[in-house]
């Protein structure tokens, strides 16, 4: 019987994914897998009863890294899975800032049924005039699973479209259009640009790319878009830029204090995967890598350990080894095998920076008990039998 815990409001049908040989828990320290969305989980103590936590959704700064990667707790995300939620609101906000839309609305609210409502209409409208983006040149910064649709649906709605990822996978370049012109450094993308679409992870040389040396890089009347996260733009260095008139608007995800009461600032209350959509599939393929590391050892879309896969364990037994990733930690692994009489039937061994993982299917019976003994050496982080 393998124990969930559920942090935060999770889509039933992510949940309902679990099969009867799973329960779900509200004993933290007891649970084998956690499914969380937002909840912080940094000043969290984690059992040795815990081997995965999964992220519904892309974003995994409310999680210790470090701490889960020396612990062997395995950190998986759902890339992807709201991609076609974000891609969504990014384009309506897109057209949201060429167009004047928020203020328009606001003043429409304004109006009472007392007054001439056609003929004020006509008289003020032209003070909420905006621009269309076709023949508009976009830049999108960061070309995932986003990136990519958002870039290719601005070039169906006729803008021209810059991107620029330095790490561009082989898949995005492949879904990429192939009209979409890749520009080599950030700093050359941003003066040729009208819009500016942000879709980066947050990471430590992401932090704050957006600051007022990259602001002053870009055209005088841009739109600024941030849907990524909050902390990749300097939020007082927009703010000065706003203020004094450079940028034209900025569209962002993320409110704060900061940003209230300003007309050319739209802020939207983090709605980009909230779709009901978008919640169910992220729910959904959080539980389904949960259920396969934990049965098989299996490790998608993780983001501290490698991907590795031997698909179903159909033998006698399968060993999980999460290990660091430093010279002979294979050979001492089948060695420890080799001694005790266990016959490998198949293996893969993958890294990823500082971290390794090890799956061993074995024919022989195994115990449980001398193997971990065995395999307890320097370097060994955690060792599962399933």
């Amino acid at each position: 019987m393998y124990k969930i815990a559920i942090l935060n409001k999770i889509s039933q049908k992510g949940i309902s994914c679990f099969p009867e040989n799973y329960e779900i828990t509200e004993a933290l320290d007891e649970a084998n897998g956690i499914l969380v969305r937002s909840q912080d989980m940094k000043s969290m103590d984690f059992s040795h009863n815990l081997f995965a936590i999964a992220r519904a959704g892309a974003g995994v700064n409310n999680i210790p890294l470090d701490i889960c990667s020396k612990k062997g707790i395995v950190v998986f995300n759902t890339p992807g899975a709201n991609a076609n939620a974000v891609k969504e609101l990014v384009l309506t906000g897109l057209l949201m800032s060429a167009r004047n839309l928020t203020n328009a609305i606001a003043w429409t609210k304004t109006l009472t049924a007392t007054s001439d409502i056609p003929k004020t209409v006509e008289k003020n409208k032209s003070k909420f005039a905006g621009h269309e983006i076709k023949g508009k040149t976009l830049g999108v910064i960061g070309l995932g699973s986003v990136g990519v649709m958002v870039a290719n649906g601005a070039e169906c709605l006729g803008m021209k479209v810059l991107g620029y990822d330095p790490y561009i996978s082989i898949a995005s370049a492949h879904e990429l259009s192939s009209t979409i012109q890749i520009i080599e450094a950030l700093d050359e993308l941003l003066p040729l640009c009208d819009y500016v679409t942000i879709h980066v992870p947050f990471m430590e040389n992401t932090k704050e790319m957006i600051n007022k040396q990259r602001l002053k890089l870009m055209k005088k009347d841009v739109c600024l878009l941030n849907f990524s996260r909050d902390q990749i733009v300097k939020e007082y260095d927009v703010v000065e830029a706003i203020d004094r008139g450079f940028i034209r608007t900025y569209v962002t995800d993320f409110p704060n204090e900061n940003y209230l009461g300003r007309d050319q600032i739209i802020c939207i209350p983090h709605l980009g995967a909230s779709t009901h959509e978008s919640e169910d599939n992220c729910a959904i393929m959080a539980a389904e890598e949960l259920i396969d590391f934990l049965e098989n050892g299996n490790i998608k879309n993780s983001v501290n350990f490698p991907s590795c896969s031997l698909g179903l364990c159909t033998t006698n037994a399968r060993l999980v080894v999460l290990n660091k990733n430093i010279p002979s930690m294979l050979g001492r692994i089948t060695g420890v095998l080799a001694d005790m009489n266990i016959n490998i039937s198949d293996l893969i061994n993958r890294s990823k920076g500082d971290y390794a993982v090890t799956l061993v299917d074995l024919d022989s019976e195994v115990n449980e008990g001398q193997l971990k003994k065995a395999l307890s050496f320097e370097g060994i982080i955690s060792v599962r039998v399933i």
